[in-house]
């Protein structure tokens, strides 16, 4: 038998203000397999500990992680629950532990046994299993660096019954190799963000949709961050976490004047058609792995699941976009985003997948991207904010598979004022700093 939680939506027209917070509506919805949600309104006179503003997999794992603390907390979302709007939507997302950068492998280790615990306290599953398979030039720096990392196992040439089945399915370029890693898998990523949702609600969360989030101020002569909507109500925290993704920068400009260097960057998912007769061998169950395909372009795939017949396969990054007025027909730059795709695909996966006429599903996202592709998680700081207000931001295409993490560590930033997660999973928070960027608008980037 699933939990019944309780979720709240735009007030109803008909209550007064004066009516108690908890005033429960009849309708129900789903947000997972075996989970009943009844939505609730609740009223501004609230004091919360904590505001998390945004509901996408950062906010609703900050949420979780604030409620599993005993902590009241709130969690505003401008769009409707589990929408299609940002970033945290979709079929899937992978699992990988390989990175260049060092910072990266602890936290997404720590990310796979939250996952786990979330999973086991939610009573069903999100992530599948698989392995991961990194290619690239032999030389690439960045490619040795992230199997180092990574701790994967390089698969040489002629091993014969050594070497998975799966791995005759690539055409190694010559000078490349691929090396093999246990760490990966595939996440279903509107699941997931429900899934922590309705965990967050079940410890005593409040989860509102329709509630955009236009100033977050502090309350003259007080401790209180007050934050406002653009319906005109107002929300009492003591601290408040920001986590907008793609609309990052345009919030933060309007509440400190400052520039905030997250770029949003429309993106295309894109699944094509498996030939006949290889349909079973691209699949999770056949063990294929998820992977990664260094170079220029840098290729990402996981294996055929959500659509049967079909791979996601698909080109890291994409132009700028304005999340407020983005091209949703999918036109002008598309070729940039879809051809590099296919002649990759014909080059390492001769005869595997069908090519001709494009992909058979093309689903526009959003990466928020920073200049060095770094997180930022850090205070908002300021005069006006000190550690009262915490910002994640500029996940940058790579996030979701560290949400968990990403999550636990923004909660102990504003309950705390400080992540002692970061110490448990050996990571240093000011790789993440944003000021990083002062003097230097690129950041952490580096050449490998």
């Amino acid at each position: 038998m699933g939990c019944r939680v309780q979720f709240i939506s735009s007030p109803l027209p008909h209550l007064a203000p004066s009516t108690s917070s908890r005033l429960a509506e009849s309708t129900h919805a789903r947000t997972g397999e075996g989970t009943s949600v009844t939505t609730m309104a609740a009223l501004p006179s609230e004091q919360f500990d904590v505001i998390v503003v945004g509901a996408g997999i950062m906010g609703s794992c900050a949420a979780h992680a604030v409620a599993s603390r005993g902590a009241r907390v709130l969690l505003l979302e401008r769009f409707d629950l589990l929408h299609h709007r940002g970033s945290s939507h979709g079929e899937s997302r992978t699992i990988r532990a390989t990175y260049p950068q060092p910072h990266y492998p602890p936290l997404v280790r720590l990310s796979r046994r939250l996952w786990d615990e979330a999973q086991r306290d939610a009573g069903y599953s999100v992530l599948t299993p698989t392995p991961h398979v990194d290619l690239g030039p032999k030389d690439d720096p960045a490619f040795v660096a992230a199997v180092a990392n990574g701790g994967a196992t390089e698969l040489a040439a002629g091993e014969g019954g050594a070497r998975p089945k799966w791995a005759e399915v690539f055409r190694v370029p010559e000078g490349w190799t691929m090396a093999s890693s246990e760490l990966g898998g595939v996440m279903k990523a509107t699941k997931a963000v429900a899934m922590f949702q309705a965990l967050a609600v079940k410890m005593g969360a409040i989860v509102r949709d329709r509630a955009e989030v236009v100033d977050v101020a502090r309350k003259q002569g007080e401790g209180t961050i007050v934050v406002r909507t653009s319906s005109g109500e107002e929300f009492h925290g003591t601290k408040c976490i920001i986590t907008i993704g793609a609309w990052t920068s345009k919030l933060v400009k309007s509440v400190t004047g400052t520039d905030f260097p997250v770029q949003p960057l429309h993106v295309l998912i894109c699944y094509w058609k498996v030939k006949p007769g290889h349909e079973n061998e691209l699949t999770t169950e056949a063990g294929f792995p998820t992977f990664a395909s260094y170079g220029d372009p840098y290729i990402y795939s996981t294996p055929s699941m959500e659509y049967p017949g079909l791979i996601k396969i698909a080109r890291h990054g994409g132009p700028p976009c304005d999340p407020d007025s983005r091209d949703w027909a999918i036109g002008s730059g598309e070729g940039g985003l879809v051809d590099p795709v296919a002649r990759w695909i014909d080059e390492v996966m001769p005869g595997m997948v069908d090519t001709a006429g494009g992909p058979v599903l093309r689903q526009p996202c959003m990466y928020s991207m920073t200049p060095d592709e770094d997180f930022v998680i850090d205070f908002l700081g300021e005069e006006e904010f000190g550690m009262d207000v915490v910002v994640g931001a500029g996940f940058s295409g790579h996030g979701f598979k560290m949400g968990p993490a990403v999550g636990k560590i923004l909660a102990e930033m504003a309950l705390d004022g400080e992540a002692r997660t970061t110490a448990e999973a050996g990571v240093e928070l000011r790789h993440f700093r944003i000021g990083r960027f002062e003097g230097n608008l690129m950041g952490n980037a580096r050449s490998f």
